[in-house]
C-alpha cells in the first residue's frame, strides 16, 4: 500500500491513476531488470566461464524469482504465519526481485497490491470499534448508583 496512502479505502484521490502508474512502473522495472540480467549473462559468456556456470546462474535466478513471486503473491492475501522465516528469505527474495515485480504488476491489474488484506483488517477494526462504542453509550456521570438514585458528588 506504499503508493496509495488511504485512497484505497474509498477509491478516491487518484486511486485509479495510481493503480495504472504502479502497474506500468512495476512492469517497466521488471523489463529493465531482465535486460540487465541478459547483459550480465552475456558478460559470463564473454568471460567463457563454461556452460555449467551459465546454467547454474539461470537456474538460481529462475528459482529465486519463482519463490519471490509466490511469497509476494501470498503476502497480498494474508500476514505471514512466521515473520522470522520471512525475514530469513529476504536475501532469496532480493535475488528474485523480478518475480516480486511481476506479482506486483499482476495484482495491480485487479486491486491495489495488498488492498484485500488491508480492507479485511480495516473492516474488522471498524466492527470492533462499533461494538465497543455501543457498549459504552450515555454519559457516565449520569449513571445511577447501586441504590437506584443518581450519584451525588460532594
Amino acid at each position: 500500500m506504499r503508493f496509495f496512502g488511504t485512497t484505497w479505502v474509498g477509491h478516491d484521490g487518484g486511486y485509479a491513476a495510481r493503480r495504472v502508474a504502479v502497474a506500468i512502473g512495476s512492469l517497466t522495472t521488471a523489463f529493465a531488470a531482465c535486460l540487465l540480467f541478459r547483459l550480465a549473462y552475456e558478460g559470463l559468456e564473454i568471460a567463457a566461464v563454461g556452460s555449467f556456470v551459465g546454467a547454474l546462474v539461470v537456474v538460481v535466478f529462475a528459482v529465486c524469482g519463482a519463490v519471490a513471486f509466490r511469497r509476494t503473491w501470498e503476502g497480498f492475501g494474508r500476514r505471514p504465519a512466521d515473520p522470522a522465516r520471512e525475514e530469513s528469505l529476504r536475501g532469496l527474495k532480493t535475488i528474485g526481485f523480478i518475480g516480486s515485480l511481476i506479482a506486483y504488476f499482476l495484482r495491480s491489474l485487479s486491486e491495489a497490491p495488498g488492498e484485500g488484506l488491508r480492507r479485511r483488517e480495516h473492516e474488522a477494526a471498524v466492527a470492533q470499534y462499533e461494538r465497543r462504542r455501543a457498549a459504552r453509550t450515555g454519559n457516565p456521570a449520569a449513571r445511577r448508583g447501586p441504590e437506584g438514585a443518581k450519584s451525588e458528588r460532594g
